[in-house]
């Protein structure tokens, strides 16, 4: 089978954040595609962690994205064609405690990114991968389009806001589209997902990892937001569309650099109460405490992902049931039987594909 045009096969891919949680999902799909992969980002934040598990082959450098001389020297000598930029301080309740970090990380690191991409001739495409909580979120139930107004009440949501009006800002100033092919030689877009699950996430703070150290310890559950309303999406889907829009920039196709969203249909959005609930339906019972965190967190945040549909061709391969049923099936598989079943999952996500006809695989 084809996958996106079989672009990324024995091409040059460049991976910031590929130590987490996405971004080492994306560096396993990349290299399964037969891609040259190489990584820039932190130490894994966890133990276990995804990127440990899988083993990859390529090129893994650690080290911070906020050293700007050694990320540029790491792209310089790597040379990609393709840069996605995925590292980032990623988590609410951690920028209310270190906000000074965060910013740090989310725009003066994307500003290091996109210097050294400026500077290294062979880099043709870069994704920059931000958030859905760059909107200023009125709780608004059609959803958010990536012409509404950027915004973010925690300094996580607002420093993210502030990395996609710094790609709008570096893009205009230094490699606008109407300079393509004369001044420059390169495409930049920004992708905006949603709340994304799958095996292998360990991080703090997000509902599936705090659900699985429960299930694999027996200890309690804390709910803080029960009624709070998510577009959950599993990471394939998610990547899916991140991989055709770095597709659509390798090819060329000016009008597709630009902010894309990219999250789950209408019908997928629903409450963390729903998804614990699920959770209970295939781990098991798991000892559940409702309570707070003392901090603001949206009740209800939506994603309008018409343009994707629309202008890519991208749709979500699955629904709920499907999504978390992957998830849980893959911690499951770890806890319960000592096996990482990324690449099987991998595999049955692009059979699904294909049997939905799906535009990024023949």
């Amino acid at each position: 089978m084809k996958l996106f045009q079989n672009i990324y096969q024995g091409k040059k891919v460049f991976v910031t954040g590929h130590t987490g949680f996405k971004g080492s999902w994306l560096f396993h799909w990349l290299e399964f595609m037969g891609a040259e992969v190489a990584g820039y980002a932190l130490e894994p934040n966890s133990e276990p962690n995804h990127f440990t598990q899988i083993k990859p082959k390529g090129i893994s450098v650690i080290n911070d994205i906020r050293d700007a001389e050694k990320l540029e020297h790491s792209i310089n000598s790597f040379q990609p064609d393709i840069v996605f930029h995925l590292a980032a301080q990623p988590l609410v309740r951690y920028s209310y405690a270190n906000p000074l970090e965060t910013y740090q990380t989310n725009v003066i690191g994307t500003l290091n990114l996109l210097e050294a991409c400026r500077k290294t001739n062979s880099v043709k495409a870069v994704v920059c991968v931000t958030t859905d909580k760059v909107y200023e979120n009125h709780e608004n139930p059609d959803g958010y389009s990536e012409s509404d107004r950027l915004g973010g009440y925690d300094p996580y949501s607002s420093s993210k806001a502030c990395s996609e009006i710094l790609v709008s800002s570096f893009v205009n100033s230094f490699l606008n589209t109407a300079e393509y092919g004369k001044s420059h030689n390169k495409l930049v877009a920004t992708a905006r997902g949603g709340n994304v699950v799958g095996g292998g996430d360990w991080s703090e703070d997000r509902l599936i990892p705090d659900m699985i150290r429960s299930y694999s310890s027996n200890n309690k559950l804390v709910i803080r937001n029960p009624n709070s309303v998510r577009p959950w999406q599993h990471v394939l889907d998610c990547l899916s569309g991140y991989l055709l829009l770095g597709q659509n920039l390798l090819e060329v196709k000016l009008e597709k650099a630009k902010p894309w969203n990219f999250g789950p249909t209408e019908k997928e959005f629903v409450s963390v109460e729903s998804i614990v609930q699920m959770g209970q339906k295939y781990l098991g019972s798991i000892p559940v405490e409702f309570g707070s965190s003392g901090l603001h967190e949206t009740g209800m945040l939506q994603l309008n992902c018409e343009n994707a549909i629309s202008e890519l061709g991208w749709l979500p391969i699955l629904d709920n049931e499907q999504s978390f049923q992957l998830v849980f099936d893959w911690y499951k598989d770890f806890y319960d039987e000592n096996r990482i079943s990324t690449t099987t999952q991998l595999q049955e996500y692009i059979s699904l594909a294909k049997q939905l006809n799906s535009v990024w695989i023949q």
